[in-house]
């Protein structure tokens, strides 16, 4: 098992908005997520910067990296793009963070 952290950069006075879809995440990508191995799965927003932190834990590396390529999660980037920065093929940009410290 591993933690994966990074950030991601939403657009300003869209908190509502990406508070509410999450709230209502679909229930095909919430089971594609768990079937992936992604588990303990949290998004923060730092009010200041519109940045933000992602951090999951992630069983199945090989598995996570196929997620880009599946109809739900390309589904769920389209739907998301408009409220935050986004890439060509409308996954967010993303910004890996490298784990510094860790305390159990």
């Amino acid at each position: 098992m591993s933690r994966v952290a990074f950030k991601m950069y939403l657009h300003e006075g869209k908190t509502d908005e990406y508070k509410r879809r999450h709230d209502e995440l679909w229930p095909e990508l919430h089971e594609l997520l768990k079937q992936s191995g992604i588990g303990n799965y949290s998004i923060f927003l730092d009010e200041e910067t519109n940045v933000l932190f992602g951090v999951m834990n992630v069983a199945d590396e090989a598995a996570r990296r196929e997620l880009p390529n599946h109809p739900v999660m390309k589904k769920w980037w389209a739907y998301m793009k408009d409220i935050m920065e986004s890439n060509p093929d409308n996954s967010p940009v993303s910004t890996p963070l490298q784990e510094v410290f860790y305390m159990e």
